[in-house]
């Protein structure tokens, strides 16, 4: 079988995941936001800022390398010729780092979107690999929201919820199983603590799932966007929870680590609820955190352009204008985040938010380059 996978792999990966992450709640009314423009007169390139001719909404930072896309296309066509051994080398070489092993991980859950019948082959093949079988609950999870869809409850049709109820329970039940397989492997608790929502898993039944994971990877970027999730108001925390538990995983977090990202996904939690954003000394002390944390975290690390979004998003709206300027100027020419296309126009909101960023910091145009 051939498929062209490239730019599909992509658009998949987000659709599963923006699937599993649809919201389940309707936030209050409110009146959008006056879109603010920049003016005609700003030089963006003055300040050392991609010039408003370069941005580009497509993406959110730079397109991985061709050598990447190359390899990735490489491994799906042999999958879907029957070679599951290179799926499984691929995964398997990513040794103890977790946060990279997941990161394959979603790879193959792409290919096995378009095609499975090589998993369903690596798993007669090999029963007790864990990884294999972890991918194999992963996809029951991500078939049971493409059954119910990214409506609202009810919006969803009883026979679509039904079938979405007990196909969690089961995908449940087989990472279970694939834990046992190497109690090491993060891979099933992740998948299980992602699925402990849409299976209405109260507090005292999640907390096993939680420890799980963190026995086996405290510090799991993914494990920890998941569990911000379950904390949340629209799922079985509160505002107050989900902000706790965002501070302890950035707290905690070594240097490297994106984990401080974890706290810029929660106060975009707070805005989709309308509420309060956290103000004063300490909200900008830990956004000034958030900023050093970033800092330490690789320049290749394919997580980091929408945190840079994010990061400067929220520095805009705490005031902290200069620091917002600095990243900017990091993120260059992208402005395909979704936090700028929610108000209106990406490259107009970013390219107006640069615009503030540079009036209320007083900045000074920088010296031209001899």
């Amino acid at each position: 079988m051939t498929h062209i996978l490239g730019p599909l792999l992509i658009v998949l990966v987000i659709a599963l995941i923006r699937g599993s992450r649809g919201r389940t709640t309707r936030p209050s009314p409110a009146k959008a936001p006056p879109v603010r423009r920049a003016p005609v007169s700003f030089d963006a390139a003055a300040y050392g800022l991609a010039p408003l001719e370069t941005l580009d909404p497509r993406r959110a930072g730079p397109p991985s390398p061709v050598r990447v896309r190359k390899e990735s296309q490489a491994l799906a066509d042999a999958a879907w010729g029957g070679d599951w051994r290179s799926a499984a080398a691929h995964i398997e070489a990513a040794g103890n780092d977790w946060d990279e092993h997941w990161s394959r991980f979603e790879l193959l859950r792409a290919v096995a979107h378009e095609d499975d019948a090589w998993l369903t082959a690596w798993r007669e093949a090999d029963p007790g690999n864990c990884d294999a079988a972890a991918l194999e609950a992963d996809m029951l999870v991500h078939r049971a929201w493409t059954i119910r869809g990214r409506g609202y409850a009810d919006e969803v049709p009883a026979e679509n919820m039904a079938k979405f109820r007990a196909l969690l329970p089961a995908a449940i039940e087989a990472a279970q199983r694939a834990s046992l397989l190497a109690p090491q492997n993060p891979a099933p608790w992740v998948v299980m603590v992602t699925a402990a929502r849409g299976a209405r898993y109260k507090p005292d039944r999640f907390q096993p799932l939680w420890d799980g994971l963190m026995a086996s990877a405290p510090h799991h970027y993914e494990g920890h966007w998941q569990g911000m999730q379950y904390w949340c108001a629209k799922w079985y925390g509160s505002n107050k929870q989900m902000m706790a538990f965002a501070e302890r995983a950035m707290d905690n977090a070594p240097a490297g680590s994106p984990l401080a990202g974890i706290y810029l996904h929660a106060l975009n939690e707070l805005e989709e609820r309308r509420a309060a954003l956290p103000s004063g000394a300490g909200a900008k002390k830990r956004l000034t955190a958030v900023i050093d944390a970033l800092a330490t975290v690789p320049a290749d690390d394919d997580r980091l352009p929408v945190l840079r979004h994010l990061l400067a998003y929220h520095l805009g709206k705490a005031g902290m204008y200069e620091a917002a300027l600095e990243q900017f100027r990091l993120i260059g020419p992208w402005c395909g985040a979704q936090v700028w296309s929610k108000d209106g126009e990406p490259t107009e909101v970013f390219h107006a938010a640069r615009a503030t960023a540079v009036e209320k910091s007083k900045a000074k145009p920088l010296p031209p380059h001899k």
